[in-house]
C-alpha cells in the first residue's frame, strides 16, 4: 500500500464507505515503530492488563498479519512492551495495534513493524492469561472482527471487510 494512502482509498470508495464495508478508526492512536506504512488481514485479541496472550500471539508466525488488541482503553499499565515487538517483527507480523498502552518506546521505535496504541506506560502488566481470541471487538468507534483488513499509514487506519484492490 506504500503507493496509495488511506485519504485516496477513501477518495476513491465513496460507496464503501456509505456501506460500511470500509470504515476509519477514530484518530485516538500513536504512531510507533519504524514502519509508519503498513497492511494486512486482522487477528483480533480481547484483553484487559494481561500481557499473556498478546505474547502468545506475537510468538506464532506472522504471515503479514495484522494483530489488533482491545486492552478496553486501559490507561494503567502497558499490555505490549518491546520484547515481544522485536518477535512480532522477527516472525513477520506487519503491524499490532493495542488500544491500551505500551512501554519500551525507544526499542519499538528501532524494530521494522507498524504498532499503533493510545499512550506508552511505564508499568507491566498482569500475567493470567485471561482473554479472548477471535472475537469481534469495538475499538476508536469501530467495529472489527478477526479476517476483516487493515490499512495503515500516518492519515490514519482503515478497516475493509476484504482486501482492497489498491
Amino acid at each position: 500500500m506504500a503507493l496509495v494512502t488511506t485519504a485516496e482509498v477513501c477518495d476513491a470508495n465513496p460507496q464503501l464507505i456509505l456501506s460500511g464495508e470500509l470504515r476509519a478508526l477514530q484518530p485516538v492512536f500513536q504512531i510507533y515503530g519504524r514502519r509508519q506504512v503498513f497492511s494486512g488481514p486482522i487477528v483480533t485479541l480481547k484483553v484487559f492488563e494481561d500481557n499473556v496472550l498478546v505474547r502468545e500471539f506475537l510468538e506464532e508466525k506472522g504471515n503479514g498479519r495484522v494483530l489488533v488488541v482491545d486492552g478496553g482503553g486501559s490507561l494503567r499499565c502497558a499490555i505490549l512492551g518491546g520484547n515481544p515487538v522485536v518477535q512480532a517483527q522477527n516472525n513477520g507480523w506487519a503491524g499490532i495495534i493495542v488500544n491500551g498502552c505500551i512501554r519500551d518506546v525507544d526499542e519499538i521505535n528501532g524494530c521494522d513493524i507498524g504498532v499503533r496504541a493510545l499512550a506508552s506506560h511505564p508499568m507491566k502488566a498482569n500475567k493470567k492469561g485471561m482473554g479472548e481470541k477471535h472475537v469481534p471487538i469495538n475499538i476508536a468507534g469501530t467495529r472489527i472482527s478477526d479476517g476483516e483488513w487493515l490499512y495503515a499509514d500516518t492519515d490514519g487506519i482503515l478497516i475493509s471487510r476484504t482486501e482492497l484492490a489498491v
